[in-house]
């Protein structure tokens, strides 16, 4: 690991202070640091370089709360206080099992809610320095195109690079159209999260719009109670803990005593450098019931576009069957992966 300056705020101001004036995410950057969880295993394997870490953990930063009729989530929040915090379990109960499907309990308990917005591709050359790539090294190559792509993008993936944001917690927020907000010296903004992640494009150093002089304050939910009953979080992995998804989906869904479905939500995850959501596959099940082939119709338009890469050419039809269960599944009521019904 490159030597490097640690320091902690104490005020918001004092942090934002340490960071102002750092141009792009590339090069020696000073970085803050709660978690630390990605972040210092790629210092580790010096994939990431920082001059300065600047510690946000005495920040006021960690509270969960109502706001307005939605939920306010701290950035420096650890996920585990997160996912079983009672208004979470009971509005949110796809975002409880998304983030309960990931990691480890010992990360979840380290793990931020900002840090886990902001942690990198798990790809294989990403952390391998010995090998080119765009991601770690812009103009380089991307050696996962021809090389091992079991775990790499079917959706937005570019010819620079074909790597995917493996993060559980992260495909919950963007189907639940949760929004991001920052403060720099330069003011504050709100970024909607489903514009916070970007695709690779032709400069895929970038994972976010997010500036290297802004600090991610919290997260905002709006109000998703009528999705309550009927949502599920389908995670398909190598084993059953401790890995990432191959694919993912979070789905929630409001439907009337009818039977009807009034609107849906769906987002997934390990497909793309982003969480993909696509609102008109959504709406072709608004005012309709029940329904495999209706569901199977709803996944083909999600994945419309869908390219292999050879090794990785399964997770289309993996992905499609993924999208039919996780309807189906939350059809039948919430799954929270607790271990408890969702009451």
């Amino acid at each position: 690991m490159n030597p490097f300056t640690f320091s902690q705020a104490e005020t918001r101001e004092a942090a934002l202070a340490q960071v102002a004036g750092n141009a792009s995410f590339a090069g020696e950057a000073v970085r803050f640091i709660a978690g630390g969880t990605n972040l210092i295993d790629l210092m580790k394997e010096g994939v990431m370089v920082s001059s300065r870490l600047v510690d946000i953990n005495r920040l006021p930063l960690d509270a969960i709360e109502e706001e307005g009729e939605g939920l306010r989530l701290g950035a420096t929040a650890r996920n585990a206080d997160t996912a079983y915090h009672p208004l979470v379990r009971e509005r949110y109960p796809l975002l409880t099992a998304a983030i309960l499907a990931g990691a480890s309990p010992q990360l979840r308990n380290m793990a931020s809610n900002a840090g886990n917005l902001l942690q990198r591709t798990r790809c294989y050359y990403f952390y391998d320095v010995g090998t080119p790539c765009n991601k770690r090294e812009p103009g380089s190559g991307c050696s996962a195109i021809g090389g091992i792509t079991r775990q790499h993008a079917i959706l937005g993936a570019s010819e620079h690079c074909i790597a995917t944001h493996q993060s559980d917690m992260c495909v919950a927020l963007a189907a639940l159209e949760a929004t991001v907000h920052v403060e720099s010296a330069r003011g504050k903004r709100a970024i909607p999260f489903n514009e916070f992640h970007r695709l690779p494009d032709d400069a895929p150093q970038y994972d976010t719009v997010l500036e290297a002089d802004e600090l991610i304050t919290h997260i905002t939910l709006p109000d998703a109670r009528r999705y309550a009953a009927h949502s599920a979080y389908i995670k398909v992995r190598e084993r059953l803990s401790y890995a990432f998804a191959l694919v993912s989906v979070a789905a929630a869904l409001d439907i009337g005593a009818d039977g009807v479905i009034r609107s849906a939500r769906i987002a997934l995850g390990s497909v793309a450098h982003k969480p993909w959501r696509k609102p008109e596959a959504e709406a072709l099940l608004e005012g309709q019931k029940e329904d495999p082939a209706l569901f199977g119709r709803v996944a083909d338009l999600l994945l419309e576009g869908a390219l292999g890469q050879g090794h990785n050419d399964f997770k289309i039809g993996l992905a499609r069957k993924a999208i039919v269960r996780a309807l189906q599944t939350a059809v039948q009521g919430t799954v929270t992966n607790t271990g408890e019904p969702n009451d």
